[in-house]
């Protein structure tokens, strides 16, 4: 379950929150004038999401690899892309 918290009493309760997210394994969505702005996760939780994520792009790069089509040089990109 996620937890919601504005950004103030967060300040206010910083340790106490950082101590549930760490050994607690509770999640926290700190909010600014009823918008999510960030979120405070476990790092066992950020590690799995690092991981999904990595995993997501290692399975769109094989996609891609495995795409039909002509290539598209380095210096053109660059240029498309104002790099």
């Amino acid at each position: 379950m996620i937890n919601k918290v504005t950004a103030a009493d967060a300040r206010k309760n910083l340790s106490h929150i950082i101590n549930k997210v760490a050994y607690g394994k509770e999640s926290f969505v700190l909010t600014r004038r009823g918008q999510a702005i960030a979120a405070l996760v476990s790092i066992d939780d950020l590690k799995l999401i690092q991981d999904i994520e990595e995993r997501l792009d290692i399975e769109d790069a094989w996609k891609a690899r495995n795409e039909t089509g002509e290539n598209t040089p380095w210096e053109r990109l660059r240029l498309e892309l104002n790099l």
